[in-house]
């Protein structure tokens, strides 16, 4: 004769497998982001995060856009295994900014305007800008997702991306107050091809500014307070560029990449940081990490490599946004609002008495005489 006790434990066994073959259907997921209807107007671009404000770049008939594209609506490629995730948007004529505030009790009134790469060829949002944030909010950073003009949809993106990066730094500003920001707490991070808006926006925003003086706008400076360049595209700077000025107020820079697995990027990293190194910028930080490689390379276990705030699998560089944490924290810019960020002070002695420099490095680039 069986124990009770095992009769009990077959007894339950048996009813689990009753009960695991009457489970009811899953339901479907809901809430997944669409992108908004085709109308006789411009294309009204919608939020791919709950809660996020959304602001096109530039008003209707600028000469920014194409007339012609301008109605045509974005496409979303969605994760194929977690519903609702966006990974990338394409098809993007109506430029626009994504506005993600944070509470009043921990706001810094810092803003983290995201730049997420893709090659030019898709905006990769998913991992280069909606996962960060969740990131920046637990520091009290604001972030806005920027959606800006592609190569694969026909612009230019040495002229017109990079507009829409300048762009939305004017438009993050001019609406400072309504949205109780900092305006000297404002920055961009590129991944990527997205480095590729935050290196020239760190240093194209006196001639951007002059360009654009008689728009709306025209009193709001397009300068970043602070840029993030990770596993940066080519900078000005790159050895096949002809290399711009580097303006006197040339905002702070954190650059992270990986290294020899990753070389071409850790280049164009360096060029950037050699470049504002020569005339002595302070506060210009670079990370090449030994182990590490560009996001969507394929790795020895068959695998790929992930980009954004992703573990990479524990090599050192899945910590590079701790760096990041320690450099921003650093230069003041998680202190309260209004209270002046040890960046801007060292800026404006840089401004007033750059350092004497040594023997110039090849290829360094002259501070503009302004």
């Amino acid at each position: 004769m069986k124990p009770f006790s095992t009769l009990l434990v077959f007894a339950w066994a048996v009813t689990g497998i009753c009960a695991q073959s009457s489970l009811p259907p899953l339901p479907a997921a809901m809430g997944i982001p669409k992108p908004g209807p085709v109308t006789d107007g411009p294309y009204a671009p919608q939020p791919i995060l709950p809660g996020g404000v959304v602001v096109p770049l530039y008003p209707a008939g600028s000469p920014f856009l194409k007339a012609e594209k301008v109605k045509e609506a974005e496409q979303y490629n969605m994760s194929q295994t977690v519903a609702g995730r966006i990974n990338s948007i394409v098809n993007i004529h109506n430029p626009s900014i994504e506005v993600h505030l944070v509470d009043r009790s921990l706001n810094t009134g810092a803003v983290m305007i995201l730049a997420a790469g893709g090659g030019h060829n898709t905006l990769n949002v998913g991992g280069e800008s909606a996962d960060f944030v969740p990131f920046f909010y637990n520091y009290g950073v604001n972030t806005v997702i920027l959606r800006n003009r592609l190569r694969k949809d026909g612009y230019k993106a040495e002229v017109d991306a990079v507009n829409d990066a300048l762009q939305a730094v004017r438009v993050v500003r001019a609406y400072a107050k309504e949205w109780n920001i900092d305006p000297n707490k404002i920055g961009m991070m590129g991944f990527s091809a997205g480095a590729e808006l935050s290196a020239p926006a760190a240093v194209l925003y006196e001639e951007f500014d002059k360009q654009n003086a008689g728009d709306a706008l025209g009193s709001v400076s397009s300068r970043p307070d602070f840029v993030g360049i990770i596993y940066p595209g080519p900078s000005p700077f790159a050895r096949n560029r002809v290399a711009p000025a580097i303006p006197k107020t040339v905002p702070p820079a954190f650059l992270a990449t990986g290294g020899s697995g990753d070389r071409v990027h850790a280049i164009w990293a360096m060029e950037y940081f050699t470049a504002m190194l020569a005339i002595g910028v302070p506060n210009i930080e670079l990370h090449v990490y030994g182990n590490g490689r560009h996001p969507g390379d394929a790795l020895e276990n068959g695998a790929r490599m992930t980009g954004g705030l992703t573990d990479r699998g524990g090599i050192p560089m899945g910590t590079w946004q701790v760096r990041f944490i320690d450099w921003f924290r650093d230069l003041g810019f998680m202190g309260k609002p209004g209270v002046e960020t040890k960046a801007a002070r060292d800026s404006a002695e840089f401004v007033k008495n750059p350092p004497r420099t040594g023997p110039r490095t090849p290829g360094a680039v002259k501070p503009a005489q302004n």
